[in-house]
């Protein structure tokens, strides 16, 4: 905490979460290897965190507070949020920062009818809620959610079993207080002065009611209220010091605001108490996006625009949690020019994350399958305009893009904003949708999305310390209510999702291969499947399960490419005729490349059907020549002639696949086919070799193995050993000495 700042009108609080990878044992990916700025889950933590203790810290006060939450460790399997949250609040609490908590968090999931308290990561991948609940001990003070398609009922639950959970772990806090607490500092508020107030109210007695009484529309309303602030600073100049006059302002407004809702249940812009503004919404605004949707929900409006691509377009996740990869993103974009200013453009702040965050919960939850639609997914939302809720704008726009670009969703969701008035005697009225001032003035901003079904993303912030039951009760019935009627917008906008995606869209086809064959597709040092990129245009994303999935616009692109990958991975049959070209040449036959990474070899004798003296007299390298598949070993060898595909008759006797019956201490009369300087490959069957090693070729030493034979020559041997398929022989053990 460090000393007040002098001329701000708001609490500098700032909160930190500080990832280290040494907590699970990690170093980062980064290119320096250290932490680099917060990820996005180290963003959303700082603003579950800030949301429940900012109401907590007294008026006016305006001295600088940081907190910095750090993980020491983790173990991979518990959701870090919650005990950054519950650790927060002890901090404070023990502190002598001026704090009226404490306060506790308990996450639940809902798993099988069973509710979960403090679920793990792996419990949550099967849980239908996902649900964080902050609360002192009077009540409430802050929720966000995830669900899938939830009945409010369960939600409400889950919501007061979190509630008692916490009691438990607040007292827990208290007794630690009670060892360790430091005494609280006292402090001034900074602009708040009683008597400003008191003057402010004698000279503008009933006008500002009557500026929110009078007004025709909003614009009107924030003319008059800004002449009377000034109008005020003018004749209290001498006396106060201009943000002390704006306090005073803020003040009487907040009163005669409330008074104008809770005395005449009559809304700023004449709306009543459950009204919602006027609606509309637009699809297939932009030729070239895959889909796009306008919401409009009185003075906000949102543009949603849908992209859809490969696997390989997945973000990749690098953070504490077990998640990797995420094939859905929505990004939220909230320029000056929305608001009527100007300001700074550039990366996403806390604020925009966070709003993007929940309009992708909201969302996720209808997606389908990654096996339904093996899309990566990206939804950015533009805040064309903003008077209030544009995060349930962004997940009304992201719906309507998702269906127009074909996104089969199993529901349209919609989300809408209740705020909360109160006065005397627990007196209080809930607004549905509200907008800019109600948002300002108001003492609560409780965001509820979902389909016809139930909810899929709730969000509450409060300004007061926290609310009751009944006010959860009632906003979750308003909220269901008004999501109806604006689904209806939707649904009469575009009734139901397109059939086909955008021909704009890649199209993604799924091939499944063995488990054992991804190596052959990606091949030595990813060469193959290169190949298969630049040569066809298409993307390829493999899966450890085997699946292969081809994108591209261009259906010719993609099938060359599935027929590529088919090639690489389907098993040759005996019989089978292939054009191929030839790879190498011996001297005792040619080696043709039948598919991809296959070769199988043209015994001399099978070129033609007359006797060839030079391989090179028949066929070279390069050319591309028919031959018949006659034989494969069982080392998975292929023999191939040339004559039996030129006559197919000449070679009938020979095709086979069945294994040769070969035995150690059988003896075999057969031509030497192959010479290396180790030994000779001998043909002991047709289509089978064996190898004499240049130790077993005489009784004596043999420094070259062509003194003793050469290719072509006949030798009788004898079989020494079966090993694996590979036979091993001896030309020594048949010599006499």
């Amino acid at each position: 905490m460090s000393t007040p700042r002098q001329g701000i009108d708001f609490f500098p609080l700032t909160v930190d979460l500080e990832e280290r990878h040494y907590a699970i044992g990690q170093i980062p990916g980064s290119f320096f290897r250290i932490e680099g700025r917060p990820t996005t889950q180290a963003i959303l933590t700082c603003r579950l965190i800030d949301r429940p203790i900012r109401p907590l810290f007294p008026k006016g006060f305006k001295n600088e507070v940081q907190v910095i939450a750090t993980t020491l460790s983790s173990d991979k399997e518990t959701p870090l949020d919650i005990l950054a949250l519950n650790g927060v609040s002890t901090a404070l609490s023990i502190s002598n920062i001026p704090f009226h908590g404490p306060l506790a968090a308990t996450r639940m999931g809902y798993i099988d009818g069973d509710f979960i308290v403090n679920p793990t990561y792996e419990q949550l991948n099967e849980s239908l809620l996902d649900i964080v609940v902050a609360s002192t001990k009077d009540g409430v003070s802050m929720m966000e959610a995830g669900a899938t398609e939830i009945d409010e009922d369960i939600v409400y639950e889950a919501i007061e079993i979190a509630h008692q959970t916490n009691q438990e772990i607040i007292n827990l806090q208290e007794d630690f207080v009670k060892i360790a607490g430091k005494e609280k500092s006292e402090f001034t508020p900074i602009g708040h002065d009683p008597e400003a107030v008191e003057k402010s109210r004698s000279i503008l007695g009933d006008q500002i009611y009557q500026a929110l009484c009078d007004a025709s529309d909003q614009d009107e309303m924030r003319e008059k209220l800004k002449d009377l602030e000034e109008g005020l600073k003018t004749d209290l100049e001498e006396d106060f010091e201009s943000n002390v006059i704006s306090g005073a302002f803020e003040e009487l407004l907040d009163e005669q605001f409330r008074l104008r809702i809770l005395k005449d249940g009559v809304r700023p812009d004449g709306r009543g108490l459950k009204e919602i503004r006027h609606l509309s919404a637009d699809v297939s605004l932009l030729p070239r996006a895959h889909g796009t949707g306008l919401f409009n929900r009185g003075e906000t409006q949102i543009l949603g625009v849908t992209t859809l691509g490969s696997s390989g377009d997945a973000q990749k996740v690098d953070n504490l949690s077990p998640e990797t990869s995420k094939k859905f993103m929505l990004h939220y974009n909230f320029p000056p020019y929305s608001v009527g200013e100007a300001g700074r453009v550039g990366s996403p702040g806390r604020r925009e994350v966070g709003h993007g965050a929940l309009a992708e919960r909201a969302l996720s939850a209808v997606l389908p399958s990654a096996e339904d639609f093996p899309y990566t997914i990206r939804i950015v939302c533009e805040a064309l305009s903003s008077n209030g809720s544009t995060s349930m704008g962004s997940v009304c726009a992201g719906t309507l893009s998702l269906m127009d670009a074909g996104v089969p969703i199993s529901s349209p969701v919609a989300g809408i904003s209740v705020g909360l008035i109160t006065g005397d005697n627990n007196e209080y009225v809930t607004l549905t949708d509200i907008q800019g001032l109600e948002d300002h003035v108001g003492d609560m901003d409780f965001k509820v999305a979902g389909t016809s079904n139930g909810i899929t993303a709730i969000q509450l912030d409060i300004k007061v310390n926290s609310i009751s039951f009944d006010v959860i009760k009632d906003t979750l019935a308003q909220a269901k209510e008004a999501r109806l009627q604006v689904l209806e917008v939707i649904e009469t906008a575009i009734p139901e999702v397109r059939k086909e995606v955008s021909p704009h869209a890649p199209r993604i086809q799924k091939v499944q291969v063995p488990v054992d064959k991804i190596g052959t597709v990606i091949g030595p040092g990813g060469k193959m499947i290169r190949s298969i990129v630049e040569e066809t245009g298409a993307t390829v994303d493999i899966e450890d399960d085997g699946t292969i999935l081809i994108g591209s616009s261009d259906a010719e692109s993609a099938n060359k490419a599935i027929s590529m990958i088919n090639d690489l991975t389907r098993e040759i049959q005996v019989g089978e005729i292939f054009t191929g070209k030839v790879a190498k040449i011996a001297s005792f036959g040619a080696f043709v490349t039948l598919l991809p990474g296959t070769d199988g070899m043209v015994h001399i004798s099978e070129l033609d059907e007359s006797r060839v003296e030079k391989v090179e007299d028949v066929v070279n390298v390069g050319d591309n020549i028919t031959v018949k598949v006659i034989n494969i070993d069982n080392g998975g060898k292929i023999k191939l002639s040339r004559k039996a595909a030129l006559n197919p008759s000449a070679v009938d006797e020979v095709e086979k696949s069945e294994p040769i019956d070969i035995n150690v201490g059988d003896i075999i009369t057969g031509e030497v086919v192959n010479i290396t300087k180790f030994g000779a490959f001998v043909e002991v069957a047709p289509g089978t070799d064996g190898m004499v090693h240049i130790s077993e070729l005489e009784n004596y030493r043999v420094a070259n193995v062509e003194d003793v034979v050469s290719v072509g020559e006949e030798i009788t041997v004898e079989v020494i050993e079966i090993n694996d398929n590979k036979i091993k022989l001896s030309r020594k053990s048949l010599l006499t000495d």
